[in-house]
Order: structure tokens, then sequence, then C-alpha cells
């Protein structure tokens, strides 16, 4: 991407003013993006960005510049201008760069940005008219295709020089279904670091049917009833609590500024005995996977919780300094525009041993959340607020009628102790997270689990 000569003379520019470390980081992006209302194309989208991002360190201060101009007189400009901007009390020579392996990781048997737009739009339209024909309430469908096509250049002056070639696809449906007094939605969004093929691992038009299926279903559903009660969590995008309230606080952005419930808790009882909880960028082809993080590290699996026990943070280099703990190759930023830091890439709870038939037969009153939607969390405290997209009540060991309006209220540390039952059926699914270094895909999950006493806000009986 751009000449080892030209990023050389960038970093050691970037050390004349006594910096103990320089990193350059370079990105080009495409970006295609469809998007249809009722089956007619509203945009069709392509985007190219490029640009570079520089990054210094002055002991555990940082400084960060980026520029579109990645000529080698601008970019040395850059780093002397940055630089100016601070004095260390030494001068810094750069370390020999050591030969980076490309990992292939994810291979991709179709690129999507050399697929014909037409093509795209026959898979949205036949999800739009599989939804649209699932039920004569179904006012609306929308529908998207998008595809990421990124290549990443991280170079640094302790001796870092990688480079990453990534490929994300995501397809996205939601129905709407009305009545004379109200709307209610479902919606869906699998996606993978993955091409063209991905539509050959879903099945659009059934997974258009189900978005349409939980959008009627809450059409008709009545209010939720709110109190302290046991809540059946399941598989999948149920993971995003964890992921919010608890995720978060593992981070060493919240942990080394001592803004985490978990902060100087590694080797203490955190959660039950039976979660686990494992953060794992290299996953084949999943939607938070790489070869190696926004710093240049390599990706791994880290694992978080181990039977209840705090095992592990997601740290990157410089809150890494703060700690005096090793990056774990969780350094992950949106584009050049951002500074990176510690964020989440495949984060879920491992399996247990119970079945969902088990954990739904073992409790006699409750509320079944089959669907998560969005919330708010309080990163300090954990504290979170999370409605229910899709709920049901359970009577006597069993799913009976669906309410609507539901919202799970509580703290991430509390309700890992109360969690008493995990099932044997882990689902991920994706979705973007967003914080200090930008919005990035992260994928969220768990098997079915149950939390013996939570908060469920609603306007019911």
């Amino acid at each position: 991407m751009l000449n080892e000569t030209v990023v050389e003379h960038t970093l050691a520019a970037a050390l004349e003013t006594g910096a103990d470390f320089a990193e350059l980081y370079v990105e080009e992006t495409k970006q295609n993006q469809i998007n249809m209302v009722n089956g007619n194309v509203e945009t069709a989208v392509s985007g190219l960005d490029y640009g570079a991002g520089l990054r210094l360190f002055f002991g555990n201060r940082t400084l960060y510049a980026f520029t579109n101009d990645t000529t080698e007189k601008s970019l040395i400009a850059l780093a002397r201008q940055t630089a100016a901007s601070a004095k260390g009390s030494r001068l810094y020579q750069p370390m020999p760069w050591t030969e980076q392996c490309r990992r292939t990781l994810h291979p991709v048997l179709f690129p999507p940005d050399r697929v014909e737009k037409r093509k795209k739009a026959e898979r949205l339209l036949a999800a739009a008219s599989a939804a649209s024909a699932y039920d004569s309430r179904i006012s609306q469908t929308k529908t998207s295709f998008l595809d990421v096509t990124k290549d990443v250049l991280v170079a640094n002056t302790l001796g870092v020089f990688a480079q990453d070639h990534r490929i994300r696809s995501r397809f996205s449906i939601e129905a709407v279904a009305s009545s004379p007094w109200e709307k209610q939605s479902g919606r869906l969004a699998p996606g993978g670091s993955v091409g063209f093929e991905l539509f050959d691992t879903i099945d659009v038009e059934e997974t258009a049917r189900e978005a349409a299926r939980i959008a009627v279903t809450m059409l008709g559903a009545g209010q939720c009833p709110s109190g302290k009660m046991p809540v059946v969590i399941d598989n999948g995008f149920g993971g995003v609590i964890f992921h919010e309230a608890c995720g978060h606080g593992l981070e060493a952005t919240a942990v080394a500024r001592n803004a985490s419930v978990f902060a100087g808790k590694l080797g203490q009882q955190i959660a039950s005995p039976l979660v686990t909880a494992i953060d794992d960028g290299t996953i084949r082809n999943a939607w938070g996977s790489a070869a190696m993080d926004d710093e240049g590290t390599p990706t791994r699996r880290n694992v978080l919780i181990e039977k209840g026990i705090l095992k592990s943070y997601l740290i990157d280099t410089m809150n890494g300094r703060k700690m005096g703990m090793a990056s774990t190759g969780s350094a992950r930023r949106e584009n050049y525009r951002y500074a990176p830091t510690s964020r989440m890439t495949n984060t879920f709870l491992a399996e247990g041993e119970s079945t969902p038939e088990e954990i739904i037969g073992d409790t006699e009153w409750g509320l079944y959340a089959k669907q998560m939607g969005g919330g708010s969390v309080e990163p300090a405290s954990g504290a979170f607020n999370f409605a229910v997209l899709e709920g049901y009540l359970i009577r006597n060991g069993k799913i009976c009628e669906p309410v609507r309006g539901a919202t799970l209220i509580g703290k991430g540390a509390e309700v890992l102790f109360q969690i008493d039952r995990v099932g044997n059926n882990l689902k991920r699914a994706q979705g973007m997270c967003g914080s200090i270094s930008g919005s990035i895909p992260t994928d969220v999950g768990q098997p079915m689990i149950r939390v013996q006493n939570m908060t469920v806000g609603g306007r019911g009986n």
C-alpha cells in the first residue's frame, strides 16, 4: 500500500522530539450498499475511502493525527507537526521490522465488489416478496445488502510491519406489521467475514419470513407485567446483554481508568460458576474476526471468565502500558480517523449442559425473551436497560402467550451471579458496536440462559 521507505522515513520523523513509540496505520476501504423499500431500490451507493493515521506515545500520553494525503512529503510533515506538540526526555531509534506472515483465516469464494448489483438486488427482492406474502398485515419491508473490502497496513517503531485484507458482507431484512391502532417490526441481519457466498449459508426467504413472524406476533401481543421474576434469555442476539453490560467493563479502555466494576478483580469470582465468557477474534469467517488487530497484533482467543472466575481483560498497547500488561490482540478502530483502543471481536458465553426444553420446563413462572432489542448501559456501574423485541410469558414450564413492552433492568455484575441455568445451544448474531474508536463489527452470542431473579419493566398486570 505504501513503499517501505516512505513508512520508514515517516516513523523516523515522528521520533525527532523524543516520542518513545510511533505507529503508522494506512487503510483503503471500498464499500457498496443497496437498500430497498417494498422491493424497490431506494439507494445504491458505492464509495472509496483512503487515508493514514499517525499515533505517537510520550510515556502514557498519546498524540494522534490523520490525513488523506499519503505522499512522503505530506506524511513526514504530518509526523513533524504532530511530534512538535510534545517533547520526550531522550531520542529513540526505530527497531528493525520483523517479517509478518499473513494468516488466511477467512477465505472468500466470491468477492462481493465483483458481483453485479443486479444479482444483489435479486436476493433483496426475493426477501421482500417472502416477507410481504407471509401475512396481509405486513405493510412495509426494508431490505439491504452491505459489502466492505478493507486493506490495512500497520507499521510501528517496535518492529511491526503487518498487512491484512478484510472482506465483510451483511444482509438485513426488516418487516413492519400494521393494524388500525399500531405498528410492530421484526428485524434480522446475518453477516460475516465472507463474500457473496453469504447467500449460500442463509435462506433469505426463510429469514424474511422469520422477521415477518416476529412483527405479526408482537402486533397482537398484550402488555408484559412488571416486577422481579425469572427471565429466560434465548441464544444469539440475547448475548447483547453480556456484551453491553459486562463486556465493555472488561475492556482496558475502562479498566485502566478504574472506571469499571471489574477493575482489580483478576482471579476473583465475578459470576456464577456456570458462566464462561470468551472473546475470539480468530473464528473462521465470523463477522468480528480479522487476522490481526488494528495495531498489527495477531488476534487470538481470550478467555475472559472461566467458571465464574475473571481470567483476563481485553487489552490494547497504550492501556496495557498503564496496567503493566501485554496486548491481547484487542485494539480496534472504525477507520484511520480514529486511534485504536481495546474492543470486543466475537464475544459469547460458552455452552452449558442444559437443553432449552429443560430450562423452560424447570421454570414455573417468568418471562421468555426470545429476541432482544436495543438498550442503554452506564459503563462504570454496568447498569443496563434493554428492550425485549419478542417476549412470552412462561407458566408451569410452558411458553404461553406473547407479551410486548418488556424491559430488562439490572446491573451486569449482579446479573452474572444470578445465572442458574446455561443451555447447550450456542448461537451468535451480528451487530455494530460504538465506542471512542468508532463503530466496529462485532458478534454477540450465547446459549439459552436463565437469570433466576431479574427486574422486568412492563405495563401489564
